[in-house]
């Protein structure tokens, strides 16, 4: 053919390139051992000369160089040891902290790039903890200048594995060749479940174990992780930093999905059925909740499929269905129907038990929630069961903290104050549950309420604050110096609003005695920290 090359001169000019490429390669090398020779030769040369003098001077110069070489033999000895001390993963301790006295495990996260969640995890524990203290060293220099005792930061003995809340949403698939997302069939659409239900209800109970064919959208669906800053979701089939029983929850959820035919939740149609699946564990019990939020009322069978959950994975002691109809990022509705068990699992927490359910606040991190409020009640004397406090805590929640104080100082009145309606109802049930008497939860404004007790010229030993990220108020702290408490614990979880807040505690006479930072959230920025504030005159009496 014209133009072509015949496939014998191809495969010979193949050959000749193969053995230029050779003969160039070893022409390369040559040249390389000639130079190395050479190179050698002008060294060798350059030290019998240096010999040469040093003989002629006596030897001064001999016994320099191995000064110089013993230096350098110790200061290579002393890298090396160092280099040993971080590699180990290990950085020795204060026995009074465990400060640093934790291990830098040889895990990786793969998705650590693309989720961001855990942005330090490839850096060794012990540095995360330092540098997590300095920070608090910087932002507090003033106050540590002023006679703040700044203690210890307080890590996990094993950072992985802690997280007891884990959620995955559902989505489409972006179709490769136009961005958009797969369209499903009306068979996983919230406002058209008549049809599913009827076919359902012709079909046997026993379905479930034969494969069904399924919409485009289901069989392509997504679930795992928000990419940062994206609404990307990156499949995660394992988190080193969550409860192993969430992703499998998670995996098992997608592919009952995909048996019954249960379309995911598209945020850009507002079409589809499941949005996001919830789980939480106990860190003591290892109860398991679970929590499946959807776009719909209706849930063909949904008991049915929770008992099918519950077989894929036992460790589940009860399913809820959450109902989010609304067009929002917001993951809970407020509606809710349980599919199986109880609605709600208990934990132990510092001694006491608490009722979890899906909208109750509950920290994450178990294991540091435990070492953050002994701490905590630590710095409000809160430590012998003979004192009779009134205890005043503001910003309750669910009650944890006050619950725990009132359990080991009995004589003591705790005063739970939140303006969350349902949380003050979980905390109520939680002091029956346990039955602890001498707590009160009032849902108020915690301003209004101080307001009101410093007018009526009442008086609190301890105030105890953990307010949201965005810190208190400068109602709030001014109230609060007006009720002239004798001490002030701050719980916070952004130390830069906390910083803030303990200037405006001392514009009303207050002085930041102790601080400490707990690790709750190992592998990222965030720091939770304790301050204890007390009186000028207080203070100064007992330095």
């Amino acid at each position: 053919m014209k133009g072509s090359v015949h496939p014998i001169a191809l495969c010979h000019n193949r050959d000749m390139s193969r053995q230029k490429k050779k003969r160039s390669t070893k022409d390369t090398q040559r040249a390389k051992r000639t130079t190395k020779m050479r190179s050698r030769d002008r060294n060798r040369a350059g030290s019998q000369k240096r010999a040469g003098n040093a003989t002629r001077s006596g030897g001064h110069n001999q016994a320099s160089n191995r000064n110089r070489a013993s230096a350098q033999i110790q200061t290579d000895d002393q890298i090396k040891t160092r280099n040993r001390k971080q590699s180990s993963g290990h950085v020795r301790a204060d026995e009074q902290n465990r400060a640093d006295n934790y291990v830098s495990h040889p895990r990786v996260c793969p998705l650590s790039a693309e989720c961001g969640g855990c942005s330090h995890i490839e850096e060794p524990y012990a540095h995360q903890l330092k540098r997590k203290q300095y920070f608090i060293a910087e932002l507090f220099a003033d106050e540590i200048k002023a006679g703040c005792t700044l203690e210890p930061i307080i890590g996990m003995e094993d950072p992985f594995g802690f997280r007891n809340k884990i959620a995955s949403p559902f989505a489409p698939v972006r179709s490769s060749r136009t961005g958009k997302r797969v369209r499903h069939t009306k068979s996983g659409d919230a406002t058209l479940q008549q049809d599913t239900a009827a076919r359902q209800r012709k079909t046997s109970v026993n379905s479930l174990s034969r494969s069904r064919s399924t919409s485009s959208a289901v069989s392509s669906m997504r679930y795992g992780l928000y990419a940062a800053g994206t609404h990307r979701l990156i499949r995660a089939d394992k988190c080193p930093v969550e409860h192993p029983i969430g992703r499998r929850v998670v995996a098992a959820t997608a592919q009952l999905m995909r048996k019954w035919d249960i379309a995911p939740y598209d945020e850009d149609a507002g079409t589809g059925f499941m949005r996001h699946v919830i789980v939480r564990v106990g860190h003591e019990s290892d109860e398991v909740l679970v929590t499946l939020v959807t776009n719909g009322k209706v849930f063909p069978s949904g008991k049915n499929f929770a008992r099918h959950l519950k077989k894929h994975c036992p460790e589940i002691t009860t399913v809820v269905q959450n109902v989010n109809m609304r067009s929002t990022n917001a993951i809970f509705g407020g509606e809710e129907q349980v599919l199986y068990g109880p609605g709600f699992i208990l934990d132990t927490l510092c001694g006491l038990s608490f009722r979890i359910s899906s909208h109750s606040f509950y920290q994450v991190n178990a294991v540091q929630t435990e070492v953050l409020y002994r701490t905590a009640l630590e710095m409000a004397a809160c430590t012998s069961s003979h004192q009779a406090l009134t205890i005043l805590d503001a910003y309750c929640g669910t009650g944890t903290i006050g619950l725990v104080a009132a359990s080991q100082v009995p004589n003591s009145q705790v005063i739970g104050i939140d303006n969350a309606s349902s949380s003050i109802r979980d905390a109520r049930q939680n002091a029956v549950h346990n039955g602890i008497a001498n707590a009160t939860f009032l849902c108020e404004d915690a301003t209004d309420f101080l307001l009101h007790r410093a007018a009526a010229s009442d008086s609190i030993d301890v105030l105890m604050m953990d307010p949201p990220r965005a810190g208190s108020t400068s109602e709030f702290i001014e109230a609060a110096c007006a009720l002239a408490p004798e001490r002030v614990v701050y719980i916070s979880c952004n130390p830069a609003t906390q910083k803030r807040d303990v200037r405006l505690f001392a514009r009303g006479g207050y002085h930041l005695v102790r601080l400490r930072a707990v690790d709750m959230f190992p592998h990222t920025d965030h720091i939770e920290t304790v301050a204890l504030l007390m009186r000028n005159a207080e203070f100064f009496a007992q330095s």
